[in-house]
């Protein structure tokens, strides 16, 4: 089962993370240098929950911003 919310389509996406060292300018360093980068990924916060779709009971993935917002009818 993918990582995709039934109402909204909202998935997983793409990032990196930055390594630095070094002290910033600011507090009197000489300046951040980056050492790395590596790939990482932003994940959909995904709940499962028994919903009423086409009148049928089912249970679908929905994210938490779309079950906030009321988007969906929950099974009884």
């Amino acid at each position: 089962m993918a990582k995709v919310c039934f109402v909204c389509g909202k998935k997983t996406v793409a990032g990196k993370t930055i390594a630095r060292r070094g002290l910033a300018k600011k507090y009197g360093g000489v300046g951040q240098r980056i050492t790395g980068i590596s790939k990482r990924r932003f994940l959909p916060n995904l709940q499962t929950v028994k919903t009423v779709v086409n009148g049928k009971n089912k249970r679908v993935r929905v994210c938490t911003k779309c079950l906030k917002a009321g988007k969906i009818v929950k099974a009884a």
